[in-house]
């Protein structure tokens, strides 16, 4: 049998004769008996089960990211490097953020504790904290029940970027040397952790029903929540080619299973409304694990990033065995978390065309909270604007108002040809309705809906009226609203 091999704290571990659903938070506290690490709420919003994974796929190279561990499957840890709380004390000494946290007065009754050291972990060993914000989104998913954030954060500020020169950040170099291709069986239950695109279409041919799997931030929720097991699991994340990124002659490429963390950083600059969408997706353990094809695939009418891919007219880019097939995101969702995806299909990549000189882009999320929330409404929206001040082009996309995440045509046909002005966008906001017809339900009535989405609509201009693409903010996207009546 096959064994799960991994680095616990320096130390290697082999595990076999367990199944792939089996969670890391579980393997910690059940079978390491490493106690450190907690449980809170087992669907990755509180933070108390945080650990730290080098990951070797990450943009710029090797480096140590916070991951939720009950989220994470104890086969996806399969040759790689984790460490807990517990680890963090070496030969050297506490480690720095042990010691910020303490001297900062950081720990409130204790429960949460190791959570916040080890997201504060990866802040330590992070060169690009480089504002304010980011401070705050390397901590928002981990909550302190003693509402003692101030010091936790004080504490937090005073580690980030510090890379001491120890043993953690020399891993950082230093090859794995274990290796990711793994395929075991565990009773009925098939796992597989491909290497190679050839390898899984073998996998593939062999288990047509397979369910496939890389951030688990979602499937994770199935097995934590509702005890789901699966025939067979393929794991993506072991695939070079789908975690890369690439520059073209028109725009970028950007592999399905590149973490949404990257995606971020990569955007920040380059596809500003991408980024500013990623900024409120979810907190800094859920955006190092899921990825872009995840979010894509699950096809959710609620999705973040699904608007904003089909406002820029991206193309999904479908593989298999038999080749390549190109899909424009107008056509890739097809009905309520359905796709067009087709039995031995994979999504292999996304292409974005780099937006035009003349386009204005902004993306909203409007949710009840500002940070860990679902969207109840989400949009994202690109207009051209010649010199003459006229709108050559427009493409307005939304989330939470149908059945699938779909653009608003009668939105885009009162926008083109029209002056770039309040009036023009006003006019625009009350064609939301002939657009779509949003249900009640517990995030928002239909009334709700509709009424967000002709303000975002108008809010669109009050941005983007001087400037070609909002900043990334420190507040919340949807506090520039601006109130249309209906």
């Amino acid at each position: 049998m096959a064994e799960i091999r991994f680095w616990l704290n320096d130390t290697l571990v082999e595990v076999e004769g367990v199944p792939p659903t089996l969670t890391l938070l579980n393997y910690l506290r059940d079978s390491a008996l490493l106690t450190g690490t907690k449980e809170g709420c087992a669907e990755g919003d509180c933070g108390a089960c945080t650990v730290a994974i080098l990951d070797d796929g990450a943009a710029g190279g090797p480096s140590w990211r916070s991951v939720n561990s009950c989220l994470v499957l104890l086969p996806m840890v399969h040759g790689r490097r984790l460490v807990t709380v517990e680890g963090l004390k070496t030969h050297e000494g506490y480690h720095p953020v042990q010691e910020a946290m303490t001297q900062a007065l950081g720990s409130q009754c204790g429960y949460c504790t190791p959570g916040f050291v080890m997201a504060m972990f990866e802040a330590c060993y992070r060169e690009d904290l480089d504002a304010p914000w980011k401070l705050d989104d390397q901590i928002c998913g981990n909550l302190c029940r003693c509402t003692g954030y101030r010091p936790i954060r004080d504490a937090t500020r005073s580690v980030a970027g510090l890379r001491p020169e120890d043993t953690f950040l020399s891993a950082q170099g230093e090859p794995c040397e274990l290796e990711t291709a793994l395929e075991f069986e565990h009773g009925d239950a098939h796992y597989a952790s491909p290497t190679t695109l050839d390898a899984l279409w073998d996998h593939l041919e062999a288990h047509p029903n397979a369910r496939f799997v890389c951030g688990a931030t979602d499937l994770g929720l199935d097995v934590t929540k509702r005890h789901a097991t699966y025939e067979s699991l393929i794991y993506l994340g072991s695939i070079p080619e789908l975690r890369e990124i690439q520059e073209t002659e028109v725009g970028w490429s950007i592999g399905a299973t590149v973490a949404l963390s990257d995606l971020e950083s990569f955007t920040e600059s380059r596809v500003p409304m991408m980024a500013r969408m990623l900024r409120f997706f979810g907190s800094r353990q859920i955006k190092n694990r899921g990825t872009l094809g995840g979010n894509v695939c699950n096809a959710s009418p609620i999705g973040d990033t699904p608007p904003v891919l089909l406002a820029l007219d991206a193309t999904i880019v479908a593989q298999s065995r038999a080749g390549e097939r190109r899909i424009p995101a107008d056509e890739f969702f097809v009905a309520y978390r359905k796709t067009a995806l087709r039995p031995g299909e994979i999504l292999a990549r996304v292409e974005i065309r780099r937006p035009s000189p003349s386009a204005k882009q902004a993306a909203y999320k409007v949710s009840k909270r500002r940070e860990l929330d679902i969207s109840a409404v989400c949009s994202a929206v690109v207009v051209e604007v010649d010199d003459e001040g006229q709108i050559t082009s427009a493409r307005v996309a939304f989330g939470g108002m149908a059945a699938t995440p779909s653009r608003a045509p009668s939105v885009e046909a009162a926008l083109v040809g029209q002056p770039f002005e309040r009036a023009t966008f006003e006019a625009a906001s009350r064609c939301v309705e002939r657009d779509f017809t949003p249900i009640d339900d517990h995030r928002g009535s239909a009334w709700y809906r509709g009424t967000v989405a002709r303000n975002l609509v108008a809010a669109f201009y009050e941005e983007t009226r001087e400037v070609d693409a909002p900043k990334l903010p420190d507040r919340p996207t949807h506090t520039c609203v601006v109130e249309v009546t209906p």
